[in-house]
């Protein structure tokens, strides 16, 4: 797909791809499609998810079913940073 100026990237975090190459492999396709075709390439990636409080200001979270994708926006480089991927019950523990 390519990039216009507009559109966004999205880059998966060391710990990220860890945590998707756990889990079971239907969850993680699931999960993988829903970035490809919500966050890759979009224009506004606010749209689709909702901006974390208090000691997670600046962080963004995605629900996809029982699932959470943790993610910073980069407004400036145009880039979305998944930087956690879990269930709902423990992805905010650190």
């Amino acid at each position: 797909m390519s990039t216009s100026p507009h559109t966004y990237r999205v880059f998966l975090t060391t710990r990220a791809r860890k945590q998707l190459k756990k889990m079971d492999r239907f969850d993680a396709k699931i999960l993988a499609t829903w970035i490809k075709n919500h966050l890759e390439g979009c224009s506004d990636p606010r749209a689709f998810g909702k901006g974390l409080t208090a000691n997670r200001s600046g962080e963004w979270r995605y629900r996809v079913g029982s699932y959470r994708i943790l993610a910073f926006i980069e407004d400036t480089t145009i880039t979305i940073e998944i930087f956690s991927i879990g269930r709902c019950d423990s992805i905010y523990s650190n």
